[in-house]
């Protein structure tokens, strides 16, 4: 366990960080959050790489935890509801375990290739999966008590394209954010996992 706590709390701090920043807009599209939140996959791809998927595993188990804690406080001082808490994790997770299945996949290929495949994969489902549980009118019957129909106004997408519901917007320029960071991280992944190998390989000589 010992050995996975640095992800553990890498994990924990983005989750936290993000359920926080969600609640302030970044201009019309977006918030906060979206630029913290990718950090996510950043975590999960150096995890699996390094110790394998049944740390990764174990760090997305334990970030899923902490996000579960936030919405139940978050609930206390109506900051959040029901519905957006089970998108959050219903997307969380499934997001993260898709990226540490495409990793291993492709686990023997380059070393971009994993993290840039899982990353992306795993970012279209949780985009997917939050907005439209968070979100889309078909699921209103499900969450009687929570009003989104602000999120269905129907507004020009990103301001200029085809008129769609609100939602979509918010989804799309999130997404976007999503695939950028999914490619910039490879810096970071690569210092990263190489430092954390090579301590690896130094303890195991000594």
């Amino acid at each position: 366990m010992s050995r996975i706590l640095p992800g553990v709390i890498a994990m924990a701090i983005v989750v936290v960080a993000s359920n926080i920043l969600v609640q302030h807009l970044l201009g019309d599209w977006l918030t906060w959050g979206a630029l913290t939140y990718p950090v996510a996959f950043l975590v999960t791809d150096i995890m699996n790489r390094v110790y394998g998927a049944q740390a990764a595993r174990r760090v997305v188990f334990a970030g899923f935890i902490t996000g579960v804690l936030c919405s139940v406080v978050a609930a206390g001082f109506d900051k959040t509801t029901l519905r957006i808490a089970v998108a959050s994790g219903a997307a969380f997770l499934s997001a993260q375990l898709m990226d540490i299945t495409i990793f291993n996949q492709l686990r023997k290929y380059n070393w971009w290739l994993p993290p840039l495949a899982g990353s992306l994969v795993g970012s279209v489902l949780d985009t997917a999966v939050f907005f439209t549980i968070a979100f889309s009118s078909g699921l209103t019957p499900l969450f009687p008590g929570d009003d989104v129909s602000w999120a269905n106004e129907l507004v020009p997408m990103l301001g200029h394209g085809p008129v769609q519901p609100l939602w979509v917007s918010l989804a799309v320029a999130d997404w976007l954010v999503k695939m950028a960071q999914a490619i910039v991280a490879l810096i970071p992944f690569r210092i990263i996992v190489g430092n954390l190998i090579e301590r690896r390989s130094k303890f195991i000589d000594c």
